[in-house]
């Protein structure tokens, strides 16, 4: 399972591409800036026989010059996104003319033959991955620099505490749920990482975004630095008015509350801005607050906070009172201002370039060729097709029994 807003927001980590690499990627997909034409050692030039040489120097002739156009078409896009955050800042609408309205060129060109690619191939070691934070490594750094120990229970609680915290604050089963359909294919648990299979606990992480909602660890850091006050308050009153708690279960309460406190002053010792929360969330500290998704009280709380906020901005920012499913997924996987403008009727028929970087767009076949409009429907499809799941079952069914009378 892997969650889409992973690679919206999360581009970092450039891919290293080989001749021989090259080769397999299809015809008309988007590359990587100058990934084919780049320049090859004379010595491998060397090894290619005066055809093969032929054949090489019409493909890299033909590949230069779609790149030169590629190139081309992605300074347009982003000339026009620049002039846009200039109308916007202004208070100016925005016009069919501030958009690129044709979609990427393809490369129609010859390919390079697999036989010479692996001539060419570059034979120098790569440099290993640096692996990426696991679960383990959020929980280890919880232990290790707040001494915190997520609260666990059971999937069937966690989701009905979560249905029970989204309702109380606004949120919809249809909006919830289908995020969740989304995020994590419909089968995810609380404790699931993008990238690892929720079930089988096979797979390689591919981003840190954890839960139902797949927050990264920069959300969890901002979202703690919005709302810790009020988490804070929560838990101490609960330490008071909880009825029917297990003996333990005040002094765990105050516990709790105390660690987030510390958690709260670390967190709001960088400067309040998302870069900053990106490089704090990747420290222990920051890895440790992430933590905090896994635990049975707060791990809702953090989760819905953050879903209400895109509801809150649609309200406030575009006087949109609802949103579907698929509309507050958008605004969760593009970023919330970006979802809205793509929701806007003038925006509905543009090309889905125009809202996502470069290397965004080029790792998503979910974006690609697509416009904004398009872009909703499928996520509206995949939405459905995560909803025949058992989790997702699950959690409309823990919608159901919190809501009744």
């Amino acid at each position: 399972m892997l969650s889409f807003r992973v690679f919206w927001r999360s581009c970092a980590g450039g891919i290293g591409l080989t001749v021989l690499a090259m080769v397999a990627v299809p015809t008309g997909a988007p590359m990587a800036r100058n990934a084919y034409a780049q320049d090859i050692a004379p010595a491998k030039l060397s090894l290619l026989s005066p055809e093969q040489r032929r054949v090489h120097d019409a493909w890299k002739a033909a590949r230069t010059a779609f790149e030169a156009d590629y190139d081309g078409y992605w300074g347009a896009v982003n000339g026009k996104r620049d002039e846009r955050k200039r109308k916007r800042a202004a208070g100016k609408p925005f016009t069919a003319n501030d958009y690129v309205l044709t979609q990427p060129p393809k490369y129609t060109g010859p390919t390079l033959p697999d036989a010479i690619g692996k001539i060419l191939a570059d034979d120098t070691p790569s440099v290993p991955e640096t692996p990426r934070p696991m679960l383990g490594d959020f929980l280890q750094a919880a232990r290790d620099t707040y001494n915190f120990m997520p609260e666990v229970t059971t999937e069937e609680d966690f989701k009905r505490r979560y249905a029970t915290e989204a309702l109380a604050i606004g949120l919809t089963k249809d909006q919830v749920v289908k995020v969740y359909a989304l995020e994590t294919g419909g089968m995810g648990t609380y404790d699931m990482q993008a990238g690892i299979h929720p079930q089988k606990r096979t797979g390689k992480a591919i981003s840190s975004a954890l839960g139902y909602a797949q927050l990264l660890h920069a959300n969890s850091v901002s979202e703690l630095v919005k709302h810790g006050d009020g988490f804070i308050r929560r838990l101490d009153a609960m330490a008071v008015t909880e009825k029917g708690a297990a003996p333990w279960r005040p002094a765990s309460l105050r516990t709790k509350a105390a660690i987030l406190r510390a958690m709260l002053k670390d967190a709001r010792s960088v400067p309040n801005e998302w870069s900053e929360h990106v490089k704090f969330g990747g420290t222990q500290k920051g890895l440790a607050m992430h933590a905090l998704n896994l635990d049975a009280d707060i791990g809702p709380w953090l989760q819905v906070i953050k879903l209400k906020g895109l509801k809150e901005t649609a309200a406030t920012e575009a006087g949109r009172g609802q949103l579907s499913g698929p509309e507050i997924e958008l605004m969760n996987l593009a970023g919330p201002r970006t979802g809205l403008e793509m929701l806007m009727p003038v925006a509905h028929n543009v090309p889905t370039t125009n809202f996502f970087s470069r290397q965004g767009y080029e790792r998503n076949t979910v974006v690609r060729e697509r416009t904004a409009a398009e872009l909703l429907v499928e996520l509206g499809k995949r939405m459905d097709d995560g909803l025949r799941k058992p989790g997702a079952i699950e959690f409309a069914a823990a919608f159901d029994a919190v809501s009744k009378p």
